[in-house]
């Protein structure tokens, strides 16, 4: 039978990554315990030995040093704060040094969304969560390594991304082949947080990647005269840091390495955000962009409102959110909706080409 081959490969491979999903997530506090503590020994290396030397240190110390707050600042809030569970009841952004403050109350909250500028908000439809008996708002999916229904769920870190949801009669050997890599370059660079990536702390984590980026960018490019001198090539054997030569060249290379592999991963994320996608919506699209061209229609997604307004939604700002500055500063910003309702195009109260019964869910990933 010429499709038993991609399935039997299929199904080992699901097999295979459950087996990763509860041995990585049994190691979630390590993988927290060691992001951490590499984090740690760079800031150390970059303090020690490449902040004491950048012209004018007092005046140019201070950018260097909100890059290292916004990332250790990121890094504890999408460690802390809650994805957001659909049993849990709306959270609401609190008054504390913390939190960003608007600069205005919205005028109307609509079910839910606090924004003020006139928007097409409906309802999230609902459905029973078949693994846990709970009532799913809609673009809600169910974590099967926390075992709880997650608001608008993208993944679980460190453990994966979510692989396509391909019907099994579709599948070929292409197909698993792509599905296989992009869940393993997935494990490779996903930084572990020990949780869910939800409504609640997506910004964050979008965040933290940005600082991530950004901080060892400066690492790389700052250090380059002092890896040279710590290989010897400057023939001066005159280290005269507390950092050894040997750590400070290693952080550096993992550095690089990490620059490269969280930048192209922050880039994917972004143009989701872009596009009004999760990372399991992207896949959900494609299968319904291949369904609705079989029908000879076109998909629209609803959630689409153009790349600017859903970029503002995402991290909240603009007009009717929270001011630009809350980008560069370590502050908690709440998302713009609670997850029971969604901003949608115009004239949308539901995806294009897409008919009722047809939509993806959970019990696909099975």
């Amino acid at each position: 039978m010429p499709g038993a081959c991609p399935q039997l490969v299929f199904a080992c491979f699901k097999r295979v990554e459950r087996w990763g999903d509860r041995l990585t997530g049994a190691a979630g506090p390590f993988f927290v315990a060691t992001a951490s503590a590499l984090f740690v020994v760079g800031t150390v290396c970059f303090v020690d030995v490449v902040l004491t030397t950048v012209p004018w240190p007092w005046l140019s110390i201070w950018p260097y040093l909100l890059i290292i707050a916004n990332l250790f600042a990121h890094y504890y809030f999408v460690c802390t704060v809650s994805p957001g569970f659909a049993s849990d009841p709306p959270q609401h952004p609190k008054r504390s040094l913390i939190w960003a403050q608007k600069r205005k109350s919205p005028t109307n909250l609509t079910n839910g969304v606090h924004w003020s500028t006139k928007l097409n908000i409906t309802p999230a439809s609902t459905t029973q969560c078949s693994k846990c008996g709970e009532t799913k708002p809609e673009r809600t999916h169910h974590c099967r390594v926390c075992n709880r229904c997650i608001l608008k769920y993208d993944h679980h870190c460190p453990v994966r991304h979510r692989p396509a949801f391909v019907p099994i009669p579709q599948l070929t050997s292409s197909t698993v082949y792509v599905m296989c890599s992009f869940c393993l370059a997935q494990r490779s660079t996903c930084t572990g947080i020990n949780q869910c990536v939800g409504l609640h702390n997506e910004r964050h984590f979008v965040m933290f990647m940005a600082y991530v980026v950004v901080a060892t960018f400066w690492y790389a490019a700052l250090g380059w005269p002092h890896l040279l001198s710590a290989l010897g090539f400057d023939f001066d054997d005159n280290w005269e840091h507390r950092v050894s030569p040997v750590v400070f060249t290693i952080v550096y290379f993992l550095c690089v390495v990490m620059c490269l592999a969280v930048g192209t991963m922050l880039a994917w994320h972004l143009w989701s955000v872009a596009v009004g996608e999760t990372s399991v919506e992207s896949q959900d699209h494609e299968h319904y962009r291949r369904v609705a061209k079989s029908r000879g229609e076109s998909f629209q997604n609803s959630y689409d409102l153009g790349k600017l307004r859903n970029l503002q939604l995402f991290f909240n700002i603009g007009p009717d959110g929270y001011p630009l500055y809350t980008l560069f500063l370590p502050l908690r910003v709440p998302p713009y909706t609670d997850g029971r309702s969604w901003a949608r195009k115009p004239g949308y109260e539901r995806h294009h080409g897409v008919r009722i019964g047809e939509e993806l869910t959970d019990e696909e990933d099975e």
